[in-house]
């Protein structure tokens, strides 16, 4: 398969067009000829096109006829990306400075939540340390995590730890207080039973 991404003759054909010829009549063979080439160049760049175009954006390019009605007509759709993505990012950034964790939400649900603003950030230009994600997730967690976030700063170092590290610590300590809640339920059950 030809690479036409890296050839200097199909970009310029993206870019200006085809070179068509007014008066077919008038025209030299060799003029006749370059626009052919150019047309069955261009339908091989359509066919690049339509296979790396997603389906939903398909629909915007679909009437058009050339590669460069196709390339001006993205160039046009998303242009203006770059302020998009820097009000997606805006936005991010604020749901991660108020990121808290949710009564009754689990560990596992709570570093989803968490890791998705974190890539929904990097796609938007903004990569984040893995450091600042651990910290402002130990700083957030419920109250009832406090001693173990406490524990967690004290006995570890933060700035190296990483987000793996932090979830199976984390994920330990919920199974113990599942298990230790479960266990009580048990008892007072019993002893309700007995009196």
């Amino acid at each position: 398969m030809e690479n036409f991404l890296h050839s200097k003759e199909y970009w310029q054909l993206v870019e200006r067009g085809i070179s068509v010829v007014e008066n077919k009549a008038i025209a030299l063979e060799a003029e006749l000829k370059l626009m052919e080439e150019q047309q069955l160049k261009d339908l091989k760049i359509k066919n690049y096109f339509y296979q790396a175009i997603d389906r939903e954006i398909l629909d915007i390019i679909l009437n058009d006829d050339t590669s460069k009605q196709i390339w001006d007509s993205m160039k046009q759709n998303f242009q203006g990306s770059t302020r998009v993505k820097r009000a997606q990012l805006q936005a991010l950034r604020r749901d991660f400075e108020m990121l808290q964790m949710k009564d009754g939400e689990t560990i596992n649900s709570y570093f989803a939540r968490t890791l998705k603003i974190a890539k929904n950030m990097k796609v938007c230009g903004e990569s984040m340390l893995e450091n600042v994600i651990t910290s402002k997730i130990v700083q957030s967690m419920i109250p009832k995590f406090n001693y173990v976030a406490c524990s967690i700063k004290e006995s570890n170092n933060l700035d190296s730890m990483t987000i793996d590290e932090l979830q199976s610590n984390l994920l330990v300590h919920e199974q113990r207080m599942t298990y230790q809640g479960e266990e009580e339920q048990v008892l007072q059950i019993t002893n309700e039973d007995k009196g």
